[in-house]
Formats: structure tokens, C-alpha cells, sequence
């Protein structure tokens, strides 16, 4: 979103914490939501040995999120606050730790949180390495879209047509083609991180996401009222400028 501001960049995938973040703090003035990407592949995933099984079990208990600010750790202060928690940024009820995704699966190893509310494959990891106990999964969540500022929207409508076009084709695509997909995925991120991850581990967190290029209207007017509930956002932003086919 600061590459955009900059113009550095003219579109850019993105979860839509930050995507609605930046359009409030613009006034409605910069980032255009062009399209869907993904939907689910998100929730919390709670030790084994703990009977975490509603929001007010988390009193005094510590959860890890992604990153201060993301898709997923405003669903986690919105989730908790709704339980009838006082979460504030630096404490409150209960401690949610903003931990990048690798530390996350160590800490949790070590019993050092007890919760993590995360994205894929980190879910399935924490699941297939760790024990860990799914509590929540956001299945009907946006989990990644696509966004473009206003400049290129307004500058290069044909272009960011065409990459629209190519998108949903290309998701269309993988959507009709799991194996390949995967297989294809698999040595991308291999090549990417240098790090190898099993076909097993690819196909669980394939099962819980959806690749769709629509839109995702109800999902990111519900993350928006959970941005206001966790104090990112201080007022409900009109959202018919937010959305727009090129």
C-alpha cells in the first residue's frame, strides 16, 4: 500500500486489512479493489493439550497473528472483542503477539502461545507438525485481491482491463486444475524460498481455499465492521467507490 502511495507500483495483491486500511486513510481517494483472488484458507489454530473453545478462554492467554495490522490479526481482535474481551494494541484481556509466520510455528512448538491465527500453509503446518487444533476457520473470508490505484485505473484503463482479463483467466484456470496448479506451485517455491514443501502438505491447504476472481462485496464489508470493532478503522468507510471493474 506505501509502494502505491509512492507510485511505485500500480497494482499489487494484497489481503484486504491493509487494501481497506489504505483506502480510509486516503478518504476514499486512492485503491481500487479490481478483483477477488482468494477466499478462506485462514483461522486459529489452538494447542492440543488447552480447552480453548470460546473467546472468553482466551482471558490471559497469548495468540499470535501475522503481523500488526493484517487480515488476520484485525479477524483475531474482532473475534476476541465480540467473545467480550478489551483487546488494545499492546495487551487487554488477552495478548495477541504479532509474530512472523515462521516464528509462529516455533513458538507454538514450544508452548510459548497458545493460540495462532494465521493463513495457509501455516494453518496445515501448525496442524500436521504440531498437533495443533483447529478452533476457527474463516472458509468464506477474502484472503488475498487484487487492488490498483486510482492513478493507473484512471491512466491505463485498457491495461489494467487486460490484466484483469488475464487474471480471471489464469484463476479460472487453476481452479479447473488442481493438480497441475500445485505441482506447478510446489516448484515455484521451492525455487522462490529454497525451502521444499511436501505434496501433502500442498493438497490440505489447497482444501481450504477457494480461487475466485469475483469480487468479494460481503466478505470485505464484513472485515471492514471487524476493523472498526478492533480500532484500526475509527468510522465505516463508504464502499461504493472501493470497488471497481476496470
Amino acid at each position: 500500500m506505501e509502494a502505491i502511495f509512492a507510485n511505485s507500483i500500480d497494482l499489487t495483491y494484497v489481503g484486504p486489512g491493509p487494501a481497506l486500511n489504505a483506502y480510509t486513510k486516503s478518504n476514499e481517494q486512492e485503491i481500487r479493489l479490481i478483483a477477488g483472488a482468494a477466499n478462506g484458507g485462514a483461522g486459529l489454530v489452538v494447542q492440543p493439550d488447552e480447552n480453548l473453545k470460546t473467546a472468553a478462554d482466551f482471558r490471559g492467554k497469548k495468540v499470535a497473528t501475522p503481523q500488526l495490522g493484517n487480515t488476520q490479526d484485525i479477524s483475531c481482535r474482532a473475534w476476541l472483542t465480540d467473545g467480550g474481551l478489551k483487546i488494545t494494541q499492546l495487551g487487554g484481556d488477552a495478548q495477541v503477539i504479532p509474530t512472523q509466520n515462521p516464528d509462529q510455528l516455533a513458538l507454538f512448538k514450544a508452548k510459548r502461545v497458545d493460540g495462532v491465527w494465521t493463513v495457509e500453509p501455516w494453518l496445515s503446518r501448525l496442524e500436521q507438525e504440531a498437533s495443533g487444533k483447529v478452533l476457527v476457520e474463516e472458509k468464506d473470508a477474502a484472503t488475498t485481491v487484487l487492488v490498483s490505484s486510482v492513478k493507473f485505473l484512471n491512466g491505463q484503463r485498457d491495461l489494467a482491463k487486460k490484466f484483469a482479463q488475464a487474471h480471471a483467466e489464469l484463476t479460472d484456470w487453476i481452479a479447473k486444475n488442481p493438480d497441475e496448479a500445485q505441482r506447478l506451485i510446489k516448484a515455484e517455491l521451492l525455487e522462490e524460498t529454497k525451502s521444499d514443501m511436501s505434496p501433502e502438505l500442498i493438497a490440505a491447504a489447497w482444501n481450504r481455499i477457494t480461487f475466485t476472481a469475483e469480487p468479494p462485496h460481503a466478505a470485505v464489508e464484513k472485515f471492514m465492521q471487524n476493523s472498526v470493532k478492533a480500532g484500526f478503522i475509527k468510522r465505516a468507510p463508504d464502499l461504493s467507490k472501493l470497488f471497481q471493474t476496470p
